[in-house]
């Protein structure tokens, strides 16, 4: 039996042909006008019925459709004039048992302009594909080299020789070390330096997804696994990262419950997505980073032996920057140089007296302190020297406290004058320094009372309430 066009009703058929074709029309082997749909007479100008039977070239101006259906040659995309403008046409010659019977025309674009704005449509499209795309497969690229960790303290570089010797191969690593100390530069500069360089570079922040959606982000899950999920599911990360590395930061804070899917995941090298019933094969290098202290959190049962073992084949612990005061002068040129792109800026220098104070500090936040102490500098800097007066009031009081401290220790002996200072009400004590640091912010930004509370780090409500509370105008 032969299927076709039998078991559609016939007045489907007009509504078919417009819905395949805007415009359309039908020659036969004379070029006589057997078809043409509404939409292509009104484009024409004309009726349906008044083209019907006529022959073609009179209907429609600079037809090449009567040549078509004696040639039998298809014309795609043509240029055809008409109306004082030009529209794009297809042609195709209809064969019926291997004879050309007539032909068939379709109208793709009335005008330039229609053929424009598609085109455009469709360039736009195509460079948000290429755009996502680039981004896809740049978030999934490492981004920093061993030769972008700067330091060159004994104990700096001892770190970073280990790290480079164990990045060629493919065993799990620890990296350990208080927050902001470069643990996830590390990690990249270690899968770059791999065989795994070239495929993905997967990052998850343990601490930062709930720990609902933890098991999902990790290993994904089947179309339909639970309410809300994305039809025909979702890959997780581990997926993702098949063949490469994946950084799994602040290890220490994944809930037991995961621990246990993840350890099964290194022992087996496999995972099962939510809802989903087979297991799907992965390779991937771990790196785990973490502040905390692991084998504590093991003894207190906060964090599974076996899986502290499985991640613990290398340990390497970075040191805390007041370990290795030497490279805060290399590192503070580095990071420079990465804000003055930031803020568009050249020739960003540090003062000596800022450079002793910096070194004088303990630095609780690491290198990620050093870089907003830097930035919040470049943000109130005028010229290209960043002086004291540039550094958070924290910073400046530094030298002060540094003072007492000096004057205390060297002040042995009782002293045998009478006590000439009286000792303040707390509450009046606060006032003076929060006045003072107002006036000083004001002094740096020239008045600007929006841009000293941004200094003080206050809202400018508050900043203009102190100002009234302590009469300055």
């Amino acid at each position: 039996m032969n299927l076709g066009m039998e078991g559609i009703p016939y007045n489907w058929h007009e509504q078919i042909i417009n819905l395949l074709a805007e415009r359309i029309v039908v020659v036969d082997r004379d070029g006589i006008i057997l078809y043409i749909n509404e939409a292509y007479c009104e484009f024409l100008g004309t009726t349906v019925e008044e083209a019907i039977n006529r022959p073609v070239q009179e209907v429609i101006e600079n037809t090449r459709m009567h040549i078509i259906a004696k040639t039998g040659q298809k014309e795609l995309a043509a240029v055809h004039p008409i109306n004082g403008s030009e529209m794009v046409a297809n042609r195709f010659p209809l064969v019926v048992d291997g004879e050309i019977v007539g032909a068939l025309g379709t109208v793709m674009f009335r005008n330039p302009e229609e053929w424009r704005m598609y085109k455009t449509k469709i360039q736009n499209l195509a460079e948000e594909l290429n755009y996502y795309k680039t981004k896809v497969e740049k978030d999934l690229k490492s981004k920093y080299h061993f030769n972008g960790l700067i330091g060159n303290s004994p104990t700096f570089l001892a770190t970073k020789k280990l790290a480079e010797r164990i990045s060629a191969n493919n065993s799990s690593v620890l990296l350990i070390g208080e927050s902001g100390t470069g643990k996830e530069l590390f990690a990249h500069a270690i899968h770059n330096n791999s065989m795994r360089s070239s495929l993905p570079f997967v990052t998850i922040n343990c601490a930062s997804i709930p720990e609902h959606l933890l098991e999902s982000e990790l290993f994904g899950y089947e179309d339909g696994a639970f309410t809300g999920a994305k039809k025909g599911g979702k890959k997780g990360q581990f997926q993702i990262a098949n063949n490469g590395t994946i950084f799994l930061d602040e290890i220490g804070d994944m809930p037991l419950a995961m621990q246990s899917k993840l350890l099964r995941v290194l022992q087996e090298k496999e995972i099962q997505r939510i809802g989903g019933q087979k297991s799907i094969a992965v390779d991937v290098r771990i790196i785990a980073a973490t502040h905390r202290d692991l084998e504590k959190m093991v003894e207190e049962g906060k964090f599974r032996q076996d899986l502290y073992y499985r991640l613990n084949v290398i340990k390497i612990e970075i040191p805390p920057l007041r370990k290795r005061k030497e490279d805060i002068p290399l590192i503070s040129l580095g990071l420079l140089k990465k804000l003055e792109g930031k803020f568009y800026r050249k020739g960003i220098e540090l003062s000596s007296d800022v450079i002793k104070r910096l070194m004088e500090h303990t630095w609780p936040g690491n290198i990620r302190e050093l870089e907003n102490v830097l930035e919040r500098a470049i943000n109130v800097l005028d010229g290209k020297i960043i002086d004291l007066a540039h550094l958070p009031l924290y910073l400046r009081d530094l030298g002060l406290e540094n003072t007492r401290v000096k004057e205390t220790n060297t002040e042995n002996k009782p002293s045998t004058m009478p006590p000439s200072l009286t000792v303040q009400p707390l509450k009046e004590t606060l006032a003076i320094v929060e006045k003072d640091a107002i006036l000083q912010a004001l002094d740096i930004t020239n008045g600007n009372k929006q841009e000293a509370a941004k200094l003080l780090e206050i809202g400018k409500t508050s900043f203009y309430e102190k100002c009234k509370l302590y009469g300055i105008n």
